[in-house]
């Protein structure tokens, strides 16, 4: 435990070099905020305010991430910023998991995600010197990544074709989606045949799968989103962020509805990030799980080896 709250030392003032040399500021947002994050896949903590009424909406919750303040300022000045701290989501425990984790987010005003990727690749190779270890990079995009590792067209296959290669796993297919079911070859069937020694970055993800990204016309219409692996580890998710506040208000009501449809609490919309938006440059966001990352330095699959304290022993 003692040489991992070291490592995780070390690994910390090694992104804030990295940053301070790019002049990147660092920020601090709130972890308590009157709107929770209303994603689907992903449950918040809340709690409630017990002093006067005047304060403010009681009921508040526990960031799942620190987005959506870092955007307000984005929209208010402040420039390229980023923000090293604690995040919380309920339900997730377990041998990867903890319900409090370190994010790492950054963003960068006038790139795009492209231009990211290769600052989060070297960021994290930074962080492979710490522990002597080195990967190379390969970036690719969604439809290439399917037809490699499952013969598989994402955006042409029927829903059965995409079912067929999981036949063999324990799966209740009850209220999945189109896209649970590219997830789940994803986690089943791709991300396990990742190189140990490779950083694996997936970019123009389907538009289905956009969250808080800008999606390109087309056919098909494309995320220009990325996400970067080490070895089978999912480290890193970013975006070229979307800037458009109805497009952003309609994805957050089409969370409600999917919630509200599988019996879901339903936290509130970002009001103050919706209507920040439209003066949100253009710019692009990362978010780096930093547990992650140093299970990954590692070589580990239990969080438990990178933490002080898991969740079963806090």
């Amino acid at each position: 435990m003692i040489a991992a709250l070291r490592q995780r030392a070390a690994l910390n003032a090694l992104i804030r070099r990295f940053f301070a040399e790019r002049d990147v500021l660092e920020v601090e947002t709130p972890i308590l905020s009157a709107a929770g994050n209303t994603e689907p896949n992903i449950d918040s903590f809340h709690t409630r305010f017990s002093g006067h009424v005047d304060a403010g909406t009681p009921q508040r919750w526990l960031r799942t991430s620190p987005e959506y303040p870092l955007k307000r300022l984005l929209a208010a000045g402040v420039g390229d910023c980023y923000e090293l701290g604690r995040v919380f989501r309920n339900g997730e425990a377990g041998g990867r998991h903890n319900p409090e984790f370190t994010m790492l987010e950054w963003y960068r005003v006038g790139w795009d995600h492209h231009r990211l990727i290769e600052e989060t690749a070297a960021l994290v190779r930074a962080a492979l010197a710490l522990v002597q270890r080195d990967a190379r990079l390969e970036v690719l995009d969604y439809r290439s990544l399917y037809r490699r590792h499952v013969g598989l067209d994402p955006f042409e296959a029927t829903d059965a074709e995409l079912q067929a290669p999981l036949a063999d796993v324990r799966i209740d297919p009850e209220g999945l989606t189109r896209d649970d079911w590219l997830d789940l070859l994803m986690t089943h069937c791709i991300q396990p045949h990742f190189s140990d020694d490779c950083m694996t970055v997936v970019h123009d993800w389907p538009a289905s799968q956009a969250a808080l990204a800008r999606v390109r016309p087309g056919t098909p219409p494309l995320a220009e989103r990325f996400e970067l692996y080490l070895g089978a580890v999912e480290l890193a998710n970013g975006y070229h962020e979307l800037n458009d506040a109805t497009e952003q208000r309609a994805r957050f009501a089409r969370d409600h509805a999917l919630r509200s449809a599988r019996g879901a609490v339903l936290p509130p919309m970002d009001e103050h990030l919706i209507e920040a938006l439209p003066s949100l440059p253009d710019c692009a966001g990362v978010a780096v799980g930093v547990d992650r990352l140093l299970m990954a330095m590692n070589r580990t699959g239990r969080i438990a080896d990178v933490l002080a304290f898991d969740f079963a022993h806090a």
